[in-house]
């Protein structure tokens, strides 16, 4: 069956799109698979949801499915899964519940739907454009037309002007007008309306009259009124799509670090290659160095150092052994290991983080923005005022029809939704704006909202709190010769320590006979002694036991070892940043997968009390749900692969620009720098950010409050209607600008 469908708009999305009525349908049933419990499950990709009433009618109608155990959409990814169990439904019964439900479903491809994302905001940028063409040609002839109104231009004249804007504007209207006609058409075929349905009747009334007023020689067309009413709401539409469009790819980054093969070794000891979809549980897998695990396992044989970041979020690698359990996306990053799994790859714990982001960004996607509360309100009252004021003509009024249908038509044009429209995209581009200036990228269009709305701050350690990066703590107390041959040694290591002791070295030159011993330093040969780096145990130290600090020992021959002491030091104002969010009443902690000694002292340094330590990417979440739970909008600060899932979860989240890539594309603000300043500036440019919209708002809906019982009693034409609603969109637009001077930053510092 084809895949490829007749696209018309969603009900309640601006802009959605949902199959024809008389589409095809695809059978999924190929791409059906059993988890590890015995349920069916099934993954695909929904186009058109645009909104958390999309997420809910559709899990709602899917959950009442017989036997369906779990339904659940992300709306950035637009991702479906869900799982059930018995033979009571099809697979082919859940797409054709979609459809029903008013929206298409396709086997799940993460880039066909970025290319529909992008599909759209082409289609919405050409309607502005041309939108915006037809409005500057035809206010060209409308200002010819008003000039002439006293006389120096004849009936004729006036005629041919009217005609030729009808000329442009009726073919640009039709062609602009789609995004709200399709969404229109959609939300009264299912028997409702939505915001769009005020918008398409004021633009196809006002062009009807227009060219009725021409037909019988009348002398004001409202051409320009239409058209120009299209190119505000487009305007709002395009900035809106952008924002929303930066689409999260926390998934996709997270699942790039799986292996996509591996080297099986078979019973008779050669290796296969192969898929990592394709090993089971039992099989025994070669890691090279370099080599990522591609599932959940246990080392059967070798020793190596392995990049365990991912579950501990700690830069310094892990000595694993025979024994010992590997996570899959791990590095190994030393020597070779034999590992034997102990899971398939979508039960891996790569696919657990991916499935716990989409289940956050899931979260997030069902926040209602304060513009759609707003449209809410707007849509029945329009509707009403719009009928009121036609039927009040034609009975108490006892004017003509055409005389009712003007005010009708200009109360629904003065009434339109450019400032509503405009209020809170304007403030976010702007603000968004100001924030790329101060280093922090914003990705997501209503993270400025929610982060406004936050009464807590969560951070993580390492690489957030911290740099991420170990240095030399103890310099003074080692010489320079001393330091330069522990560094001819560390040259030959990858491990954090060592690249700490030759960067505070510079350049130089390597020792001889220079290797690895896995799990416990580098050795070598300088000027003809032995040399050891690494373990105080191995050299022949003895350590004090201090679980807060991080040591390497360097011995040269016959003397005595000397201690190379490091340390992650905090972010600059970082400590700063903190005492800044509790002024403001925010509060702050900290959690973190390392150990409690050196989280402790981090915690210490930068003025926390409350730290948890030793913590899972799953306990992080917990915790945050436990807040979430008192009533408590946390924003998460983290930049680890583990922090990934935590981020997603969060009811706002930010990253530095030093993050790994799953946890920047978690995150709704990337920030830029060693210093944790661009977190306080962030939340409060959110906060006044927020001021703004509802200001736009307020005025909003005091033009309207004006506005409307002019237009109701017959003081408004359509034209002046028109210029109304586009200076009301001026002043939103401007009110918004304000973000950017002088006094509104001077206002700021002073919060």
């Amino acid at each position: 069956m084809s895949a490829i469908q007749t696209l018309v708009p969603a009900p309640g999305c601006p802009s959605g799109l949902e199959p024809a009525a008389d589409a095809g349908v695809i059978d999924p049933a190929p791409f059906v698979r059993r988890t590890k419990d015995g349920a069916r499950a099934l993954e695909l990709s929904v186009y058109g949801a645009k909104c958390g009433g999309c997420i809910s009618k559709i899990e709602g109608g899917l959950n009442a499915l017989p036997g369906v155990e779990n339904a659940r959409l992300n709306l950035s990814t637009g991702k479906l899964a869900i799982s059930w169990r018995g033979e009571a439904i099809r697979p082919r019964d859940i797409t054709e519940k979609i459809s029903d439900l008013g929206y298409r479903a396709a086997p799940f491809d993460p880039q066909a739907a970025v290319q529909e994302n992008d599909a759209e905001g082409k289609f919405l940028l050409r309607c502005l454009a041309v939108a915006g063409f037809a409005m500057a040609n035809i206010m060209l002839l409308s200002v010819a037309v008003w000039a002439g109104a006293g006389g120096e231009m004849g009936p004729a004249t006036m005629m041919m002007m009217h005609w030729i804007s009808g000329m442009i504007a009726i073919p640009a209207a039709m062609f602009a007008g789609r995004p709200f006609f399709r969404s229109a058409w959609s939300a009264l075929r299912k028997g409702s309306a939505n915001m769009d349905v005020p918008i398409s009747l004021a633009v196809i009334l006002s062009l009807g009259i227009s060219v009725f007023e021409t037909l019988n020689h009348g002398t004001e067309a409202y051409f320009d009124a239409a058209v120009m009413l299209l190119f505000f709401l487009l305007i709002g539409r395009f900035l809106d799509h952008r924002l929303r469009a930066k689409a999260r790819e926390a998934a996709q980054s997270l699942l790039a670090l799986q292996a996509t093969t591996a080297s099986r070794l078979k019973a008779d000891g050669t290796l296969e290659a192969v898929s990592a979809r394709d090993i089971n549980p039992e099989d025994r897998i070669l890691l090279s160095p370099g080599d990522r695990a591609p599932v959940n396992g246990i080392v059967e044989d070798g020793a190596s150092e392995v990049d365990v970041s991912l579950v501990t979020g700690e830069s310094a690698p892990a000595h694993m052994k025979t024994g010992d359990t590997l996570y899959s996306g791990v590095l190994n990053m030393s020597s070779r290991l034999v590992m034997r799994a102990t899971a398939r790859a979508e039960d891996s714990l790569i696919a657990d983080l991916t499935r716990l982001i989409e289940a956050g960004e899931q979260g997030k996607s069902k926040y209602v923005r304060l513009a759609d509360r707003a449209a809410a309100l707007y849509v029945p009252v329009v509707h009403t005022l719009a009928l009121a004021t036609f039927v009040g003509w034609l009975v108490i009024g006892d004017a003509s029809l055409r005389v009712a249908a003007m005010n009708a038509i200009a109360v629904l044009i003065i009434t339109c939704p450019c400032a509503l429209g405009l209020a809170a995209p304007a403030v976010q581009v702007v603000a968004t704006g100001r924030l790329f200036k101060e280093g922090v990228l914003v990705k997501s269009g209503d993270a400025l909202e929610r982060l406004a709305e936050v009464d807590a701050f969560v951070f993580d350690k390492t690489g957030t709190l911290t740099l991420g990066r170990m240095r030399l703590s103890n310099r003074d107390e080692i010489s320079d010769e001393m330091l330069m041959q522990a560094a001819s040694l560390a040259r030959a290591s990858r491990h954090p320590l060592a690249r700490a002791v030759v960067m505070a070295a510079g350049a130089g030159k390597l020792a001889d006979d220079v290797h690895d011993a896995p799990g416990y330093g580098v050795e070598g040969v300088i000027n003809g002694d032995k040399a050891r780096f690494g373990r105080a145990d191995w050299v022949g130290a003895k350590s004090d036991g201090d679980n807060a600090v991080s040591e390497a020992w360097f011995k040269l021959g016959d003397t005595a070892p000397v201690r190379f002491l490091f340390e992650d030091s905090l972010r600059s104002e970082a400590a700063e940043t903190i005492a800044a969010l509790d002024h403001r009443g925010i509060t702050s902690e900290m959690l973190t997968g390392d150990r409690r000694a050196p989280a402790a002292r981090i915690a210490e340094a930068a003025g926390l009390t409350a730290w948890h330590a030793e913590m899972t990417p799953a306990d992080k979440i917990g915790r945050l749900k436990e807040l979430a739970d008192k009533g408590v909008k946390t924003a998460m600060v983290g930049d680890g692969l583990n922090d990934a899932p935590a981020l997603a979860a969060a009811h706002a989240s930010l990253s530095p620009g030093t993050a790994a890539d799953a946890s920047q594309a978690a995150a709704d603000f990337v920030f830029q720098g060693d210093s944790m300043a661009p977190v306080l500036t962030a939340f409060d440019v959110a906060k006044q950010a927020r001021k703004r919209v509802l200001e736009n708002f307020g005025f909003a809906a005091l033009y309207n409050a004006c506005a409307i019982p002019l237009a109701v009693f017959g003081f408004v034409t359509p034209l002046i209607a028109a210029l109304a609603m586009s200076g009301s969109s001026v002043i939103v637009t401007l009110n918004a600008l304000r973000m950017k001077t002088k006094k509104a930053r001077a206002l700021e510092m002073e919060a």
